[in-house]
């Protein structure tokens, strides 16, 4: 999240856009971090002098190095330093390997994090041979309001990649179009849960609310195949947008409704679809939120909420992975007991097992749980009164 320094009255002239150029002390800037965490307090000059053994003891030592060189090298430095971080200790459990897993990739995230970069005014990277940034700058945070912004190059080449996706756009199973995503946004490229919402049946002028949209693209298949209409709902800004921009590409806007909200919208649905983040643990930054729900309260509010969103003759329909259970996160049955809990029966289930690439990596840490991953939507209804 951003935060800004209040300006001087001392101001630099903006570089011309071939010139490499560094924050001098004092000057005002913003400061961009997706994991909130808080601005540097101090700032250390780095350039392509610096090897990565030199690199790492600094940023151990907690210092933020600003790199004034030149952007391919420091691509590659960070590329070095990640490697001397070495990998998650080995472990004799599923869950032990997904705990020593997240412990290193926080690690990696906090160390690589401190090498930071300047953009002066008009978002130009003060780095040679850089590439324009811009475009993916102001499609994440707007017009610049300082002289200067400092970002995590780790961070910065993410939105580059995000910029990328957004202009080829994606192709989904089953959605006649591309569908562009924004940094930040979960990225549909897990195909399997999107497969199952095609084996619904009889969604034809159906009213359809969509919770936790991302990009919106379960609802655009349900528009696709016939739904009526759609209103859905992000608790996040950038999803809300993304979601609606695809709309408009897609010829569906006059269907389609976003809005920002906690959960449900108001009223009643014929149908009523989820997503949900599917592993019950803290998010760490503004994009786990799409797979890490804390203690399962998104899951509860959601199943807890349902009945009485759903219109006479309505169904709910839940896609989620079993790999919370794999991994020891949620017990065994949990979910059903969850189902009757909150007064829904199951009327049908479809299941498919993970075919995406990590499930086939034998060298990934979770390759054990993972291989046997089932992504299984459950087609849920109000539970006869008396039962």
């Amino acid at each position: 999240m951003p935060s800004s320094r209040p300006p001087t009255s001392r101001g630099a002239p903006p570089p011309r856009a071939d010139t490499p150029f560094t924050l001098a002390p004092g000057e005002p800037f913003t400061w961009h971090s997706e994991s909130d965490a808080p601005e540097p307090e101090r700032l250390s000059p780095a350039d392509d002098r610096l090897s990565a053994d030199a690199a790492l003891k600094r940023v151990r030592r907690g210092e933020y190095l600003l790199y004034t060189g030149d952007f391919h090298n420091a691509r590659q430095l960070l590329g070095a330093i990640g490697r001397r971080l070495g990998h998650a200790e080995k472990a004799r459990s599923p869950l032990e390997a997904f705990r020593a897993e997240r412990r290193a990739r926080q690690l990696e995230h906090e160390t690589l994090s401190r090498i930071v970069v300047a953009l002066d005014s008009q978002y130009r990277l003060g780095l040679s041979r850089a590439p324009d940034v811009a475009l993916a700058c102001r499609q994440v945070w707007g017009e610049p309001t300082t002289a200067f912004t400092l970002v995590p190059l780790k961070q910065l080449l993410g939105m580059l990649g995000a910029a990328e996706w957004r202009r080829k756009g994606l192709s989904v199973p089953g959605l006649t179009g591309l569908l562009h995503p924004h940094y930040g946004v979960y990225l549909p490229t897990r195909t399997d849960y999107v497969e199952l919402l095609l084996s619904v049946p009889d969604v034809k002028g159906k009213r359809v609310f969509d919770v936790g949209t991302g990009t919106g693209v379960l609802s655009f298949l349900l528009l696709q195949r016939g739904a009526e209409s759609v209103v859905a709902t992000d608790c996040d800004s950038r999803a809300v947008a993304c979601a609606r921009e695809n709309a408009e590409r897609l010829g569906l806007a006059r269907r389609f409704q976003a809005m920002e909200a906690d959960l449900f919208p108001e009223g009643q649905a014929d149908l009523v679809v989820s997503n949900p983040p599917w592993i019950p643990e803290p998010p760490k930054n503004r994009v786990d939120r799409a797979v890490f729900d804390e203690d399962n309260r998104f899951l509860q509010r959601f199943l807890e909420g349902l009945p009485s969103h759903l219109a006479p003759g309505g169904e709910g329909l839940l896609l989620l992975s079993n790999l919370a259970v794999l991994l020891g996160l949620r017990p065994q049955g949990w979910l059903e007991e969850q189902f009757a809990r909150c007064g829904l029966s199951v009327k049908w289930t479809r299941s498919t097992q993970a075919r995406h690439s990590k499930a086939k990596d034998r060298s990934d840490p979770l390759h054990a749980a993972r291989s046997r991953e089932v992504t299984t939507l459950y087609c849920l209804v109000p539970a006869p009164r008396g039962a």
